[in-house]
């Protein structure tokens, strides 16, 4: 039985019988579904279980009574109630709910978005964007006037070989013909092609025409932020797909490489991870809104990858949430980048990233969101090449999860994290998840604790540090106290009447804010240091200074 998900959700055979019956809640649920991408309720199966209890029956006339009360209870909602039997011979309900072509509600008038495996309440100004993002007839159906005859061969034909050839697509659809392919796939409605097909297998004048194909600048910048070098793509002679490669052929930096120290050895690894890229260039691409002109901004800086794309995020994801939070702008060409193995699965991108961004001892990427413009950020420099060796012998030893690697990464750059900064690195509301995340890094001995419940402390495990050499005092994130007061000592000598972040500044940003703080006061504590001022004005000096 499917667990709950973006698509999927369980709920009490109680929640329509009995004293116990809450409507409300379940007409909640069902415009979530519609106002998301759809799904199915599965009334009858506890939250904790996978199958209804044994004997479990499902009255005559449920389903009568079903119908009738969402209908009374919901605005543009419409589901299929059936009934079902579970492989222990127990029945459930089986409650599908179709996406809504409009905005629904509840008939008191509020609305809710099912985003993962979540329900949220949407309010305010964001009733708007919901409303805008979702008109009656998407973008990607609407009819061009271009005859399906019009579709460049050369692009149909190797998008007919492409689809014959995935591994995701199923052999029924496979044996259709092209233009069977094409109604397929929302790229043509009877004789002419839809703007999806246009923007995908159109020639270049008609893909002008949509007036919001994509156009890509790539912009070089050097130490100082001065521009010294640019690509455009901005005469519409490519598709999106064609752009994916067009933009990891053409950029020479995305090909570069660095050396890292291996031991008594030095081994390359590159610049920039080719999968990450292409990942962060099909989300651009596929997740941009196709209705708002705008250029993709590509900013290389001597540290750093920028993307900057058109367009907020879909309304329900954040920066805050992007790991979990999973919803479609553009189906019909996510369902196609999907096909051609061009994109990962629905919800999986920003978990590639993450996992292969900290596997390789780099920061996890940057999400920040504008009032028209989202930036993503991924850095170019390994912060601790020896996260890389830790992470391999790891995963070659045990097999680890996505969800494993990207913690036992996020713990591995660090000298450990408390409970609550962990949940904020993964992005979870709560503390709870953690056990998800964490999967069995600490039955295997990886990942160990200090502390209890909130206070709890994880670390990667000593042994596994000295192995890899990640144990090493060679860097200043991993400076001994004592080290640390004499640089700030040092530093004080020099520049006297002091803030802290100018000390924290001059001895290595790398320490953290407070890291050196408690120096700071130890040394202060000690007669060693004094100070004047308060808060953000406080200076210090040298006692004997």
């Amino acid at each position: 039985m499917t667990l709950e998900d973006q698509h999927t959700d369980r709920k009490s055979l109680r929640i329509i019988t009995g004293k116990t019956a809450d409507w409300d809640a379940l007409a909640k649920d069902c415009v979530c579904f519609a106002n998301g991408q759809g799904g199915r309720l599965l009334i009858g199966i506890e939250d904790d279980e996978t199958e209804p209890p044994a004997g479990q029956g499902i009255p005559p006339g449920l389903l009568d009574r079903l119908r009738k009360r969402i209908g009374e209870l919901t605005v543009n909602v419409q589901t299929l109630p059936s009934v079902q039997q579970a492989a222990n011979g127990a029945e459930f309900i089986e409650l599908l709910v179709d996406r809504s072509p409009s905005v629904a509600s509840t008939t008191d008038g509020r609305y809710f978005l099912r985003v993962g495996d979540s329900c949220q309440p949407i309010v305010g100004d964001d009733v708007l964007r919901l409303a805008n993002e979702r008109p009656g007839r998407s973008w990607e159906s609407m009819d061009s006037g271009v005859a399906h005859t019009a579709a460049d061969p050369v692009r149909l034909a190797d998008f007919v070989r492409a689809i014959r050839e995935s591994d995701r697509v199923k052999p029924s659809v496979k044996e259709k013909g092209p233009d069977e392919l094409l109604t397929h796939y929302g790229l043509a409605q009877g004789p002419t092609l839809t703007r999806l097909g246009v923007l995908l297998l159109g020639a270049t004048a008609e893909r002008r025409t949509l007036g919001t194909a994509p156009l890509v600048q790539a912009i070089k910048y050097d130490e100082l932020g001065q521009k010294i070098n640019k690509w455009v793509w901005d005469d519409y002679t490519l598709s999106p797909v064609d752009l994916l490669d067009a933009l990891w052929q053409e950029i020479s930096d995305f090909r570069e490489s660095q050396e890292i120290p291996e031991g008594m050895f030095r081994h390359s690894v590159p610049a920039y991870d080719e999968k990450v890229v292409r990942e962060l260039l099909v989300n651009a691409l596929v997740h941009r809104p196709y209705t708002q002109q705008g250029d993709i901004y590509l900013n290389l800086h001597p540290d750093r990858l920028e993307l900057v794309n058109p367009g907020r995020l879909p309304l329900g994801v954040t920066p805050r949430n992007i790991l979990h939070a999973s919803r479609r702008r553009n189906e019909g060409l996510a369902r196609v980048f999907h096909d051609l193995k061009l994109m990962e699965r629905e919800g999986s991108g920003f978990d590639l990233m993450y996992d292969r961004l900290l596997s390789q001892g780099r920061p996890a990427p940057l999400i920040e969101e504008g009032t028209d413009w989202v930036k993503v950020t991924i850095h170019r420099r390994i912060l601790k090449p020896e996260v890389i060796r830790l992470m391999a012998e790891a995963d070659a030893r045990f097999q680890l999860t996505q969800r494993e690697r990207i913690t036992l990464g996020a713990l591995a750059q660090t000298e450990g994290m408390p409970a609550r900064e962990l949940a904020n690195v993964l992005e979870t509301e709560t503390l709870e998840p953690l056990a998800l995340w964490l999967g069995r890094l600490l039955e295997w001995g990886l990942v160990q604790t200090t502390g209890k419940t909130s206070g709890t402390r994880y670390f990667v495990a000593p042994d596994w540090l000295r192995q890899t050499h990640l144990d090493d005092r060679t860097t200043l994130t991993r400076i001994t106290p004592h080290r640390l007061k004499a640089l700030i000592l040092e530093d004080l000598g020099r520049y006297p009447e002091s803030s802290s972040p100018e000390i924290n500044r001059r001895i290595g940003e790398e320490i953290s804010a407070k890291t050196v703080k408690r120096a700071l006061d130890g040394l202060v504590e000690a007669g060693q240091v004094i100070h004047e001022g308060e808060k953000r004005w406080r200076r210090y000096r040298l006692a004997d200074g």
